[in-house]
């Protein structure tokens, strides 16, 4: 399995008997470890037995978990990405309260476990963009009932782009393909398409952005 593991046992068990858990024990990889629980049944059915299997196995875990966050007191606005150590890219992503999952295709060696840096980026500019047409249709009391935003991020030859500053090599292109459901005109929907652009993520990515980076520990 590639993990740490523990082996518990007890020499009056008559479910496992102390082969088996050697057999265990012996072919697993390092690191490892094997616990010796006396007078304890399979089930550890004794309140106390199964008291100390719990602080034994919280204590002896510890030190395989990245250190805990209090996510909570994150403050707003603020993402928290680090490594879990469960594969070759996989992240952890902490916003407040939330916890999400970032890594890589299994193409390029991730584990596919969840989205990716990009896929991250497309799902906040596809949120925004619907919140943001959300608003406006609520605001104008238009019969907008559902929202719909299709991303997909490429990279393009600069000289394909006619109304791009960049002629040469390539630029980020995102094509965003968006569902208005509801009894709409055709001047509400071309009007709620232009809102589309207004969100404020679509802001920033066409804006100039200044990302300072600093080291700490």
């Amino acid at each position: 399995m590639r993990k740490p593991l523990m082996v518990l046992h007890s020499p009056i068990d008559d479910t496992v008997n102390i082969d088996s858990a050697a057999s265990i024990f012996m072919a697993a990889k390092h690191p490892k470890s094997f616990v010796s629980l006396d007078n304890a049944d399979h089930l550890l059915s004794r309140r106390a037995d199964a008291a100390y299997v719990a602080n034994l196995l919280a204590a002896w875990a510890d030190r395989y978990l990245p250190a805990q966050i209090d996510e909570t007191a994150l403050e707003e606005g603020v993402v928290m990405v680090r490594e879990t150590g469960q594969g070759k890219f996989q992240n952890e992503v902490l916003n407040g309260p939330h916890r999400m999952v970032a890594d890589e295709p299994v193409s390029i060696g991730g584990n596919a476990t969840g989205p990716t840096p990009y896929g991250y980026l497309l799902a906040g500019l596809g949120a925004c963009t619907a919140m943001t047409v959300r608003m406006y249709a609520e605001h104008k009391k238009w019969p907008l009932e559902n929202v719909s935003v299709t991303l997909r991020h490429d990279k393009v030859h600069a000289d394909d782009c006619a109304d791009c500053e960049t002629k040469a090599g390539k630029i980020d292109q995102i094509e965003r393909e968006l569902t208005f459901d509801g009894d709409l005109d055709s001047d509400q929907r071309s009007r709620l398409l232009e809102i589309a652009d207004k969100c404020p993520v679509h802001r920033t990515l066409h804006s100039e952005v200044k990302i300072v980076s600093t080291l700490r520990g």
